[in-house]
């Protein structure tokens, strides 16, 4: 006979509160914003910072090399840093029956006086043209400045900032401004347009005045398109999303996140469309929490819920995120909080919480992904060391089948 019947309950009772809390419940747009839920499953750690990344799935791939600025015989895993130039702001998109990728290219790394824009084409995704220029040097900047090379104000850098597919044409978006910081005061959003008659570029001009996006725009259940946006000062006045583009490519209103940069540190904003049109972005944290932010949107991007801390762990680096045309989501990322190495993807099937990760690529410095459906495929562009553009292709049923470990 037990003695001790209300003392065993008492003691079980006792311990069932942490049980509980450990649980959090799945985040909803409309009456649970807050909840920090992010990435869960079977091989996930509670403490997502416990993650062993070397024992990560992964899923097959194959792997390419688009441009490279450093020296002949180095390889990615051993690249030599004594070679100058910087490759990076990857960028992808498929449009008139090819692939197409351009990338920020200058001198040291990174983001100096005379940087251009650079692009590649390829029918297959893995073999691709020689690079050619996009935007060429920046208006008084290039070799022939004084200040070429150099963070100055004096001279002006061109940042790739993505494809944009609007009415048949292809659009290249760059920001331009000063040199000497993130950003200068003269910052600005701008098109080039591609004219295949001539199989060029052409200066569209301008898209916003002090705005840089992180990525292209993508359109929302209203019709509208919409990107997020940096100004300048943005670490003070905090990071907004611009709706518009519809009537003309300069024609944009926009909506802060939190109005001021006092309560999140937030970088390079990332947003997909939920299964019920609510919106959901999340932020890279400058405050080196070591785990992303997000926000909701119920009503097409003019207000967003208070940030809040989740538990999907992140190198205090640039995410890309992707609704497929099933309906299911990736996350491409640098989930590792101590360093840009590995990139992984995590899949989700409702883009609140995603359930599995996998390793992409590692063993060195890799990082400012990009990537886009095509097929039944994924294809995902990376940057090495900020040296190099590279290309992974996986097919989507490799990461989404249940037997896959």
């Amino acid at each position: 006979m037990n003695r001790f019947p209300k003392l065993r309950f008492f003691i079980l009772l006792a311990a069932l509160p942490a049980v509980v809390a450990s649980e959090e419940p799945n985040p909803r747009p409309s009456n649970d914003p807050t909840s920090p839920l992010m990435l869960a499953g079977p091989e996930i750690p509670a403490d997502t910072h416990k993650i062993d990344f070397e024992r990560l799935p992964r899923s097959k791939s194959e792997h390419v090399i688009v441009s490279d600025v450093r020296a002949p015989g180095s390889s990615p895993q051993k690249p030599d840093k004594s070679a100058g130039g910087v490759n990076q702001h990857n960028y992808l998109t498929h449009h008139g029956k090819q692939f197409w990728i351009m990338w920020s290219d200058g001198p040291g790394v990174e983001d100096r006086v005379g940087q251009r824009v650079n692009y590649a084409t390829s029918r297959d995704g893995l073999h691709w043209s020689a690079p050619k220029e996009l935007t060429g040097h920046p208006p008084g900047s290039g070799p022939g400045s004084p200040y070429f090379g150099t963070r100055s104000d004096q001279g002006r850098r061109y940042i790739a900032r993505g494809f944009w597919e609007r009415d048949g044409e292809l659009l290249a978006l760059v920001a331009l401004d000063e040199a000497a910081g993130f950003f200068g005061p003269g910052l600005e959003l701008r098109a080039f347009r591609f004219d295949p008659n001539s199989d060029s570029w052409i200066d569209a001009g301008l898209v916003a005045k002090n705005a840089i996006n992180n990525f292209p725009p993508r359109k929302i259940r209203t019709g509208e398109w919409m990107m997020s946006r940096r100004r300048h000062d943005y670490k003070t006045t905090g990071v907004d999303f611009l709706t518009g583009g519809v009537k003309a490519i300069d024609d944009w209103r926009s909506f802060p996140v939190l109005e001021s940069a006092a309560e999140l540190k937030a970088e390079e904003p990332e947003w997909w469309e939920l299964p019920d049109g609510s919106l959901s972005a999340v932020f890279r944290d400058n405050a080196r929490s070591g785990y992303l932010f997000r926000s909701f949107s119920t009503d097409d991007g003019r207000t967003w819920s208070k940030p809040v801390r989740t538990n999907f762990p992140d190198a205090t680096s640039k995410v890309c995120g992707l609704r497929l045309s099933d309906g299911r989501y990736v996350l491409v990322s640098n989930s590792n909080p101590k360093r840009r190495d590995p990139l992984t993807i995590a899949v989700s099937d409702d883009g609140l919480v995603f359930s599995k990760l996998f390793y992409l690529a590692g063993g060195r410095h890799v990082d400012y992904p990009h990537v886009i459906e095509h097929e039944g495929s994924l294809l995902i562009a990376f940057s090495g060391g900020k040296q190099s553009v590279e290309v992974l292709r996986i097919r989507i049923s490799d990461l989404f089948d249940p037997h896959t470990k």
